[in-house]
């Protein structure tokens, strides 16, 4: 009898099943130090417990991202192992701080289901929320991956393709209690740019550039135990070559931006995403924001500020994202809309 697990094909899933995921994670410092190794990340919320201190919080709280891949994470080997891609991301909140010494864990709701037109694979999609040790929701989002079919000849599902929420209104958007941006320290936080000094529609180039090599995607994707097969096994592709998570390049890309977003302090808010072209070792991310809103919070001195952020690979600085034929162009790796904190 089998005791390994070949993980989940696209007929293997229904609407409206739920999926615990295994194994629950405990966080410490070391995540942190890590994570800071691995991406430029020096916004001053998540690199200061005085700096947070200051801002009314008890500590410095793990970085909004490595909580997102955490919980991430544990749904690979259910939703994702045999994936051809994460597709995108819509209506995902951050819900409570994750602080050093909490445990993650986390399950995923199959919402939707859709085979595509080639009988080969389809689209599933689900809503996955991670939990900490006292049961509170600290983040849920809402993903679609493109998964083989195992059998070709299974009978396509009802195709069911959920209606998902364009914006996280801004009224929903969860502000950590005691969150206070009154005596905002901006020469420690490194730039002097308000929430009222963006203006919609205008975009930032974040001018750096990092080049991801295979050695710390892999790192990467061990530490959040992402097991899907495209970003560690290099005989999966006929290309023979290893799937950069596309986690990597959204925090790639958010540690970049803090070059012109340095008082972005924190994402509450995910309203959509796509991994619009792959990124392999030897790519060259860079990045660029546009301003896409603004809005006020009840928390003192705090502001919201909603941001499309993007990350492509080479030299590109002209700020195009799509062609005449409304697809993304090629040098496009990630189109990012969120939500985040910042002093007024």
């Amino acid at each position: 009898m089998a005791k390994t697990n070949p993980g989940r094909f696209f007929e293997d899933y229904r609407v409206g099943e739920t999926i615990r995921h295994a194994v629950p994670r405990t966080l410490s410092g070391g995540e942190r130090a890590l994570y800071h190794a691995l991406y430029p990340a020096r916004h001053a919320l998540y690199s200061s417990d005085e700096f947070a201190r200051a801002s009314g919080l008890a500590a410095s709280p793990m970085d909004d991202l490595a909580a997102f891949h955490v919980v991430f994470g544990k749904s690979v080997p259910d939703i994702s192992l045999n994936a051809v891609a994460n597709l995108g991301y819509a209506e995902g909140r951050w819900r409570a701080p994750v602080w050093p010494g909490d445990t993650l864990a986390s399950e995923s709701e199959v919402i939707g289901l859709r085979e595509n037109s080639n009988g080969k694979s389809g689209v599933v999609y689900v809503r996955t929320k991670g939990t900490n040790q006292h049961g509170d929701v600290v983040l849920d989002y809402v993903r679609w991956v493109m998964v083989r079919k195992k059998n070709l000849d299974a009978p396509a599902p009802e195709t069911v393709v959920p209606d998902l929420a364009k914006v996280v209104p801004a009224s929903e958007l969860w502000i950590p209690e005691g969150l206070d941006f009154t005596s905002y320290d901006f020469a420690l936080a490194g730039e002097p740019h308000r929430w009222g000094d963006y203006e919609v529609g205008e975009t930032i180039d974040h001018v750096d550039g990092v080049t991801v090599e295979e050695a710390e995607h892999m790192l990467a994707t061990r530490l959040w135990q992402n097991t899907a097969k495209v970003h560690f096994d290099a005989t999966n592709r006929e290309d023979g070559k290893r799937l950069i998570y596309g986690g990597h390049v959204i925090s790639m890309a958010r540690a970049l931006s803090f070059n012109g977003l340095a008082n972005a302090q924190m994402i509450i808010g995910l309203n959509g995403g796509a991994h619009a072209n792959p990124c392999f070792a030897g790519d060259t991310i860079r990045a660029w924001s546009e301003v896409l809103d603004r809005a006020e919070t009840p928390a003192p001195g705090v502001g919201a500020i909603r941001l499309r952020l993007v990350a492509v690979k080479g030299d590109h600085r002209d700020f195009a994202l799509k062609g005449d034929d409304g697809k993304y162009l090629p040098h496009v790796m990630l189109d990012l809309d969120y939500w985040a904190l910042m002093p007024t």
